[in-house]
């Protein structure tokens, strides 16, 4: 994605509030997402974030003020899900973007036919964006898989093969839900280590994985693998992804298939993607390999991956207890950490998911894993930041967290922003933990 006129730091829009300097989605970003009008029994419909109103694609779409290319993509995003818009592919995805910029800017003639098209945001409910087909989670901050393995393997914390291959597995795609849709605690076998027997209970030790989230847009045929020069032609955008974790029920499990009832459970994702042309002004060099490190095989690499692999995208998690919110207290920031730390891209992710010929499509959902940096104060998961629940967290009002609490509320949030580009952000990624259902 190269930056064309639709990047340009100096546009404005005749919507207001979409030229605040802190707003998350400006001129520049134009995020897509499903939405209604909260309580509503109306359709589910396409929207476009622009400042605090949501764009209906829908309405937007019966006015006749979008034209050319760009109607036909624009008839596509305002159904109830994106997956027929993903399925255009990169040309399509473009054309509609540019066509709302110009329509969106001041002076636009388009104003007075699209004006009447806009819901406020405080005012809507979300859905999943997509149907997901599949959800793959990954493994690519080798500094978060360094601060796991260090705590079961002191002496040999990363993997022989972590640093060859971008490590994943199947998850559960049915049970992603979008941001504010709460779930109960889980319940599973855990075994502590000194125990004979298993017992069922609900989980003690709840955890976050702050994540992003790839939405794949164009599929790939059965067979035929995406090289890394075609990669991010299939990548649609990304969004805000809580990878929700039973920590006692995981080492009961996994071994030797992998994670299970642990993770499947619940993974909320933000209603927002931000397009992958609209991420285009941050895109910078990934972190240089040690150099002892492997030079990843030929199909894992790439000279644009080299410079340009990595995304620059800031990204915080916060927590807001029972008490916090009984009191009028705002969630309190626990950690922020980068997307540019990351050891595998996302172009990386789909290459090698790709390169036995598995076939994906408009849709698919694939999670970076847990996105710590290099430092204890970057670390993206409470298993980490307390050392394995050995070193609680204090909170600003003086409680304390080692795992989260029913009725504990996290929110993950994430924005770019450099000299001589517009901020951008990805809203909010928000879930509640209740109580587990009664045994």
């Amino acid at each position: 994605m190269t930056l064309n006129e639709t990047h340009d730091p100096a546009l404005r829009s005749w919507v207001a509030s979409a030229n605040g300097h802190d707003t998350d989605f400006p001129i520049q970003n134009l995020p897509f997402a499903v939405f209604r009008r909260t309580g509503s029994s109306e359709a589910w419909r396409g929207g476009v974030a622009i400042g605090d109103q949501v764009l209906d694609l829908g309405t937007a779409a019966r006015t006749g003020a979008i034209t050319g290319a760009a109607a036909q993509a624009l008839q596509a995003a305002a159904g109830d899900s994106l997956n027929a818009f993903m399925a255009l592919g990169a040309p399509a995805w473009s054309a509609l973007r540019l066509a709302l910029s110009r329509a969106l800017r001041e002076g636009a003639a388009e104003r007075t036919r699209l004006e009447p098209c806009l819901v406020a945001q405080d005012a809507v409910e979300y859905t999943v964006p997509a149907r997901i087909g599949d959800y793959t989670d990954f493994y690519t901050s080798i500094h978060h898989a360094t601060n796991i393995g260090r705590l079961f393997r002191p002496d040999n914390p990363l993997m022989p093969n972590y640093k060859w291959i971008p490590i994943g597995y199947h998850g559960r795609a049915s049970s992603v839900v979008v941001s504010g849709q709460d779930f109960r605690r889980p319940v599973g076998q855990t075994r502590a280590p000194d125990a004979g027997a298993p017992v069922v209970q609900a989980s003690q030790r709840m955890d976050i994985e702050l994540e992003l989230g790839v939405f794949i847009g164009s599929a790939n045929a059965l067979g035929e693998p995406v090289t890394m020069a075609q990669a991010e032609t299939h990548v649609f955008g990304l969004t805000l992804l809580n990878d929700w974790s039973a920590r006692d029920i995981q080492p009961w499990e996994y071994q030797p298939l992998g994670p299970f009832l642990s993770k499947n459970f619940a993974t909320t994702i933000s209603p927002w993607i931000v397009t992958l042309e609209a991420l285009a002004p941050y895109r910078v060099a990934p972190p240089a390999r040690a150099a002892d490190d492997p030079a990843p095989l030929a199909y894992l690499d790439s000279s644009f991956n080299r410079e340009q692999g990595a995304i620059d995208i800031e990204l915080d998690v916060l927590v807001q207890t029972p008490r916090m919110r009984e009191q009028g207290q705002e969630a309190a920031r626990i950690v922020t950490t980068n997307y540019r730390h990351a050891y595998w891209s996302f172009a990386q992710m789909v290459a090698h998911h790709t390169v036995n010929g598995c076939n994906l499509q408009p849709g698919d959902l694939l999670g970076t894993g847990t996105l710590s940096g290099p430092s204890l104060d970057q670390a993206a998961a409470l298993i980490e930041l307390t050392a394995g629940g050995k070193n609680p967290l204090t909170l600003p009002n003086g409680e304390t967290r080692t795992w989260l609490q029913d009725g504990d509320t996290v929110v993950l949030r994430g924005h770019c922003a450099r000299e001589g580009a517009a901020r951008i952000g990805f809203g909010e990624c928000r879930g509640t933990v209740l109580p587990a259902r009664a045994l």
